[in-house]
């Protein structure tokens, strides 16, 4: 079934998180047996598993590691606005290859910009895609992997912590500024 937009929904059979965890690391490893076996780029160390599932916004995002990918996956709950680009529909992406990035999707997500790639696959319909890390060869196992994307979070965190310590100065000092200016001294 799709939308009026072309959106092939989340099977309703899917609906508890533990079914749709369970589907798609189904679904990544029939990827990884039909079409990506073999390749040299896969890491095989790493094995295909879903981490911090939560809802947001009637979306929900679960993190994906696979060996040729760590990733952010998003699932509406309900079909979103967002119109498929053509070559996507769910009949054309029926019998299609997988691609690893589709085209992408500008959406907003908890009042900001986001960009993520459109992905379908049959038995979970459309999803949104955001990578996270393409290049799993230096990961000796999926604790590394999860270790150093907690480090990219922690600096992250850090940064912004560190951005608002500063903004409350920065604006005070231009807010004097502007007021020296405003006097007509010049200083």
């Amino acid at each position: 079934m799709q939308t009026d937009r072309g959106w092939a929904p989340t099977p309703a059979g899917l609906a508890a998180d533990a079914s749709l965890r369970a589907a798609v690391v189904g679904a990544h490893r029939g990827i990884l047996q039909r079409s990506l076996a073999g390749d040299p780029m896969l890491n095989p160390g790493l094995d295909i598993e879903v981490r911090a599932m939560r809802r947001i916004e009637g979306w929900r995002a679960m993190l994906l590691l696979t060996p040729w990918m760590l990733a952010r996956l998003l699932f509406p709950d309900a079909p979103p606005p967002l119109a498929i680009p053509a070559g996507w529909s769910q009949d054309e992406r029926e019998g299609a290859d997988y691609q690893v990035l589709g085209p992408r999707i500008a959406f907003e997500l908890l009042g900001q910009p986001q960009q993520a790639h459109l992905s379908y696959q049959p038995g979970l319909g459309h999803y949104l895609l955001q990578p996270i890390c393409l290049n799993m060869a230096p990961y000796p196992d999926a604790d590394t992997v999860f270790a150093a994307w907690g480090e990219v979070i922690r600096t992250r965190d850090e940064n912004m912590e560190r951005a608002r310590r500063d903004c409350p100065l920065q604006r005070e000092v231009s807010r004097r500024e502007l007021l020296r200016l405003g006097r007509g001294n010049g200083e």
